[in-house]
């Protein structure tokens, strides 16, 4: 009689498989799990100072009118005592209110560079001339050509116009003049010049006075100006 085999009992190869499977799987997960490292912390960069921006150059401030006067004494030495026997008075610096931005404001453009300003004047005969010292480049009798009106108002002469001014000569100088129009009293002439750094307005009634006093102050050389009939201006014409 054939002996019979104890059967395994079914599904039991399964479950030792299924262990198996289970247990490779977690080995397998175990291996394929990167292990942390710590990173290295990155470098900070390198701070680079902010370049300091190129400031823009100052410009130089403009000229302005001075409402201050300095006391000037080589500018108010520039008079002489006396002229044709007709002793000058020059004014001081501390008796009169005028400040060389008050005579400036007849000169417009030019009027902002006078520094300061001298007064001198004559009794009898009446007269009276305002010097004033100009900063920057030199001035000449012509560059006073646009303000030759305003100089006239400036020294009372209402209504006046350009037309009746005359380059001439006058004291051995190179003169702005005007007198004889309806503008100007009898006998009352205007001058108006400048010399080296100075610029001179004069008004007076006796002209051999004004010439004498213009002859005494800077100014340009006398150059001939010829008039329309092609000779220099007389005296008479010029108001002498």
């Amino acid at each position: 009689m054939p002996i019979r085999r104890p059967v395994a009992p079914r599904g039991r190869p399964a479950v030792v498989a299924g262990v198996a499977l289970a247990l490779c799987v977690a080995g397998c997960s175990l291996e394929s799990v990167p292990t942390a490292t710590a990173s290295a912390p990155s470098a900070a960069p390198t701070a680079r100072p902010t370049p300091a921006p190129t400031p823009d150059p100052t410009p130089t401030p403009d000229p302005t009118p001075r409402f201050t006067n300095a006391p000037d004494p080589e500018l108010a030495a520039l008079f002489p005592e006396t002229v044709n026997g007709v002793p000058v008075v020059v004014a001081a610096a501390d008796t009169f209110a005028l400040t060389p931005g008050d005579v400036g404001l007849a000169y417009g453009e030019l009027g902002v560079r006078f520094a300061t300003l001298a007064i001198a004047y004559a009794e009898q005969p009446r007269l009276t001339v305002y010097a004033v010292r100009v900063d920057g480049s030199p001035v000449t009798t012509e560059d006073l050509e646009p303000y030759l009106a305003s100089a006239g108002r400036y020294v009372g002469i209402a209504g006046l116009e350009r037309e009746p001014w005359e380059l001439t000569e006058a004291g051995g100088h190179r003169v702005w003049t005007r007198a004889g129009d309806r503008a100007t009293a009898a006998g009352t002439v205007l001058y108006t010049w400048a010399g080296d750094e100075f610029v001179f307005l004069l008004i007076g009634t006796n002209d051999t006075v004004n010439r004498g006093l213009i002859g005494a102050l800077p100014g340009e050389p006398a150059v001939p100006v010829p008039s329309a009939s092609g000779d220099l201006p007389s005296a008479s014409e010029a108001g002498g």
